[in-house]
């Protein structure tokens, strides 16, 4: 086997692994909302939530940090560092931006009336502040593979044919995206 088959095997068995845990975050995910679909049902259940509007500037926020992630890969292959550089570190900033938005949301939340723990609380809106908080204790996951990432290209570790680690990262990032935007519609949309 030449130095170039071990890498691709090796890629490949990488993803594959990386693969396996997404799906097992993905069904994480799966069973919170059918446990809201389900709870719905409760006299408890409170139909006349909004989401609010600090969840659509993080849904924008982070759907272009997916963008500038797939940049800074691009500039990677197309051996444009200093391009790749300004693209990693907005992917960054953009992510600690979701994050903010998701506290913001929480805050407009409360401020609305709804908590989401102790006597005055509901189902409804813990079930809100669990979804989004197991999402952000995930995507922690992402912060640390970016830094990562961003770290390994100040190293000068990738260039246009060794670009495993921004890839691996890169399909983590996109699936965190794609989660949001799931739980977002799913809220959004199901009442």
């Amino acid at each position: 086997m030449t130095l170039e088959e071990h890498q691709i095997r090796k890629g490949k068995s990488y993803k594959l692994l990386l693969l396996f845990g997404m799906i097992s975050i993905l069904m994480i995910f799966a069973g919170l909302t059918s446990a809201f679909v389900v709870s719905t049902s409760r006299p408890d259940w409170m139909n006349s939530f909004e989401m609010p509007s600090a969840f659509i500037f993080s849904t924008l926020v982070m759907v272009t940090s997916s963008i500038t992630f797939y940049l800074a890969y691009k500039s990677v292959k197309s051996n444009n560092r200093s391009q790749a550089t300004l693209f990693l570190w907005l992917t960054l900033l953009l992510g600690i931006s979701f994050v903010y938005f998701q506290f913001k949301g929480f805050q407009q939340t409360v401020e609305s009336g709804y908590y989401f723990t102790g006597s005055e609380s509901n189902v409804t809106t813990s079930f809100l502040y669990i979804v989004v908080i197991v999402h952000i204790a995930h995507l922690i996951g992402g912060f640390i593979s970016l830094l990562t990432v961003i770290y390994n290209h100040y190293k000068q570790k990738y260039n246009p044919t060794q670009t495993l680690g921004i890839e691996l990262s890169a399909m983590y990032w996109h699936f965190m995206d794609f989660i949001w935007l799931y739980l977002f519609l799913f809220f959004y949309f199901y009442k």
